[in-house]
């Protein structure tokens, strides 16, 4: 029995150091400079929230340089088809102004399992939210394995988060992504524009873990918390 307690303390003890380590890493990624622009491209993947931060989330993607961020990738709950049409119908409005330069994909679609339903009790969500997670591990972990050069990769370059509950398992998937060592894409969280005094239940949530934590109103920044104010942005 002791053994055994002294294997189980030591792993304890190894998941808080590793886990102290991914967090300080995430802290200390710099800010490239305004000026500087770079001609490789940046893979994206974009989670819509449905509703209004569906809405949010495709403002922002519309202001990105698509030749620049390509291929994207947009994530959706299973069942939002509205998210999945709003996506489609930015892809297409951007075809017609801009000419890529091959004929790949740019662009694609993913499902993931909702992890939790409108009014749904927390502890009937259980098994849909672990659901969920082993759905995202599959896509941020296991899929990226046994694509073609992409041993070493990670499923995007950069992924943006604006909410709300699924995109927070999928942050988890991410996390555990890191604790393991794979290759795992920069994580931006990006508050709702409907958060004027005080950050969201998600953005409480992933304050910690995300390596960018992007806010659109002033008073949401606190003296020496790791808020980012540009603005409104959507």
């Amino acid at each position: 029995m002791f053994s055994s307690a002294a294997i189980l303390l030591s792993f304890l003890l190894f998941f808080c150091v590793r886990l102290f380590f991914v967090i300080s890493s995430s802290r200390r990624i710099r800010l490239a400079p305004a000026n500087v622009t770079s001609p490789q491209t940046c893979s994206i993947a974009i989670f819509l929230g449905s509703g209004g931060h569906t809405s949010e989330a495709l403002k922002l993607a519309s202001a990105l340089d698509f030749g620049r961020y390509s291929p994207r990738t947009y994530i959706v709950s299973e069942g939002d088809a509205f998210s999945a049409q709003k996506a489609l119908a930015l892809e297409h409005i951007k075809a017609t102004h801009h000419v890529f330069s091959d004929d790949q994909p740019q662009y694609k679609l993913l499902t993931i399992p909702r992890a939790r339903r409108v009014r749904q009790s927390l502890l009937s969500a259980l098994p849909d939210a672990v659901k969920s997670l082993s759905a995202c591990m599959y896509l941020v972990s296991v899929r990226p394995l046994f694509k073609k050069g992409g041993f070493r990769q990670p499923f995007v370059d950069l992924l943006i988060l604006n909410g709300p509950g699924t995109c927070v398992i999928l942050c988890t998937a991410i996390l555990l992504n890191r604790l393991i060592g794979l290759p795992s894409p920069r994580v931006m969280y990006v508050e709702s524009f409907a958060r004027v005094k005080s950050l969201s239940l998600s953005g409480k949530l992933l304050y910690h873990f995300v390596d960018r934590f992007v806010v659109q109103w002033p008073d949401l920044v606190q003296p020496g918390g790791r808020e980012i104010y540009r603005g409104c942005l959507v």
